[in-house]
């Protein structure tokens, strides 16, 4: 009985293992980082590429039983998996949107975050930036003293970039250890615990500054929620 109970205990932990590694619960885990994080986070290409591949098969898998008269409930039950698979990578691609709308100019003159941006992403934030600037420097620049004519700073005499807006790196997430994770250094609380280091315990839920854990995120130790 002992044994039996173990070959099943090992079963489920692989069946779940297996569940926790398919293409739509990647999505569903690329899409909760995305959705979570406060500044836009490495484009998974080819992830997305499988995914777009996968659905068009469930597409004409759900076409060719239409018309071969196949059960009306086998066929609902497609096609709401093609419809939850579109949902959230509309999902996922619109979230990336909305973060290159907010901090076009801070993404491209940050080679990192340029770098995490898709081929079609780059080009739509050139295609912003242009038409952004375009219709400041008509409806506004223009009419404006030559040394307020920037579209990135408020005067010539500006240093630094100061009306480009940047995601707020200190905003606190709710995040989750996949594995024991030690020597994390806390970025935020009073002075005097900035030099204690954080320790996660997988599958423990954390409410931590963002930036502490940016890099765990970025090399997919840590999941947000």
């Amino acid at each position: 009985m002992a044994s039996s109970s173990a070959a099943e205990g090992v079963s489920m932990d692989d069946y779940e293992a297996l569940i926790s590694t398919t293409d739509v619960e990647l999505l569903k885990r690329a899409w909760r980082n995305e959705k979570a994080a406060p500044e836009i986070l490495r484009f998974e290409s080819h992830l997305i590429s499988r995914l777009k591949e996968q659905i068009q098969l469930m597409e004409e898998t759900v076409e060719e039983k239409s018309s071969a008269a196949t059960d009306p409930l086998s066929v609902s039950l497609y096609q709401m998996d093609v419809d939850r698979t579109l949902f959230l990578l509309r999902s996922y691609l619109r979230i990336r949107i909305q973060k290159i709308e907010k901090y076009m100019f801070h993404i491209q003159k940050t080679g990192e975050l340029w770098n995490r941006l898709s081929k079609d992403e780059k080009h739509f934030t050139k295609t912003c930036i242009e038409d952004l600037k375009q219709h400041l420097e008509e409806s506004v620049l223009s009419k404006l003293p030559e040394n307020y004519q920037s579209v990135l700073k408020q005067s010539v005499i500006s240093e630094e970039d100061d009306m480009v807006p940047e995601p707020q790196l200190d905003t606190f997430v709710l995040c989750r250890s996949k594995e024991y994770l030690t020597g994390i250094q806390l970025e935020d609380g009073p002075v005097d615990d900035r030099s204690k280091l954080f320790e996660m315990e997988p599958g423990v839920l954390h409410f931590i500054c963002y930036k502490s854990i940016k890099a765990l995120v970025e090399s997919g130790k840590i999941d947000l929620l």
